[in-house]
């Protein structure tokens, strides 16, 4: 297992290479100190460009950076997830006193007021001055800052919109306080905690007793996801939760899959272009931001067209892969699927062959263009 988590750093160190991280130092007011960062940003990110990045804060950015910034740079090029924006704060040297609290109120006061004042006030605006950052915030924390993330819960509007708390050394009071808070927001938000069976014994047991309290929170806007591995312990259990957790903060965003697919596509009430405009109109709406149409969903919803003979579904789609792609092979291929569907087989041709002066895509090429050539042609001479 030792071996397993070398291969998977060395694996996330190698995809790292090709997202440098960017260091700078800020001057702190709050802290009276200046504190360093650690700074990832997507592949080909142009500041010049309107679209913005969810940001992802990584409390001990001196070890969970590296981690998280891998695992994004890899699921975002496979359009599992978006591309983010992640920063990391350097803690080796000012951990305790940065998460320091109250022995009676068990809220954040002197240091621990001074850095949840830093966070909040300082490094955020800091970071959405100089970057194409969106609203919606995630942060991440491990063990005791896992527990101070949760302090961010309890201001008026939250300022984060997902919780990862791998492993929380929870304050006294706080699961409680949790279950109070999580009970009442008004604001979609993702909660997720994670323990395994080789965790520090305390923390194990907190975690275990903190989910069978959360679990029982009835409330619409909360999505709280709980991992307890096996074979893991209290660092290896990292490892394996950023994956699980950025898989289920985005599974709205995730390309439809077989079983979206046969579940919700073909049994949409409406059309699966219907579907599909819902589908991104749900992201925009939950993460802030618009992500762009995938040639896996436009392959899905025709799929699903053609299926179902709905001819306005496969229509709609042609015209919209038109309008997103008009320098693509993507554009004449759904037209040229919707001529055919109509039993208009000369248009068809048309389209296939304005198609081989465009440009390839991920799973249309010349190839392809060239047999729905031969094909439609051979159908017109029967």
């Amino acid at each position: 297992m030792k071996n397993l988590y070398v291969l998977l750093i060395a694996f996330f160190s190698v995809l790292n290479m090709q997202a440098q991280a960017i260091y700078k130092t800020i001057d702190s007011e709050k802290l009276g100190e200046a504190r360093d960062l650690k700074i990832q940003l997507p592949r080909n990110y142009n500041p010049e460009e309107k679209r913005t990045y969810p940001l992802i804060i990584a409390l001990d950015g001196d070890y969970l950076f590296e981690p998280i910034t891998g695992n994004i740079d890899y699921q975002s090029y496979w359009e599992d997830i978006p591309d983010c924006i992640v920063v990391g704060v350097n803690q080796s040297s000012t951990r305790e006193d940065d998460f320091f609290y109250h022995e009676d109120t068990h809220f954040p006061i002197g240091t621990g007021a001074e850095f949840y004042e830093f966070l909040a006030a300082e490094l955020l605006p800091y970071i959405e001055n100089n970057y194409n950052a969106s609203n919606f915030r995630i942060i991440f924390g491990h063990d005791l800052s896992a527990n101070f993330i949760n302090y961010y819960l309890f201001k008026d509007e939250p300022i984060f919109r997902a919780y990862v708390a791998f492993s929380p050394e929870f304050a006294p009071e706080m699961v409680a306080r949790l279950e109070q808070r999580l009970a009442i927001l008004t604001q979609e938000t993702f909660y997720y905690l994670a323990t395994a069976d080789a965790d520090i014994k305390a923390l194990r047991t907190s975690a275990l007793e903190a989910d069978a309290t959360l679990s029982t929170i009835t409330n619409e806007k909360l999505i709280y996801k709980f991992d307890d591995f096996e074979d893991a312990n209290h660092y290896g259990l990292v490892g394996r939760g950023i994956p699980r957790a950025l898989s289920e903060i985005f599974g709205l965003y995730k390309p439809i899959n077989s079983k979206e697919y046969n579940e919700k596509v073909l049994t949409f009430e409406g059309s699966p272009y219907d579907y599909l405009i819902k589908k991104y109109d749900d992201i925009e709406y939950f993460y802030g931001f618009e992500k762009n149409l995938i040639e896996n969903d436009i392959r899905a919803i025709a799929a699903a067209s053609n299926k179902k003979d709905d001819l306005d579904s496969l229509e709609d789609l042609a015209k919209l892969v038109k309008k997103k792609f008009p320098e693509s092979m993507l554009s004449s291929y759904y037209l040229g699927m919707y001529y055919e569907k109509i039993g208009n087989l000369k248009k068809a041709l048309l389209q296939y062959k304005a198609g081989l002066l465009l440009q390839p895509s991920q799973f249309v090429d010349k190839e392809i263009i060239l047999e729905k050539m031969y094909d439609t042609q051979e159908a017109l001479n029967d």
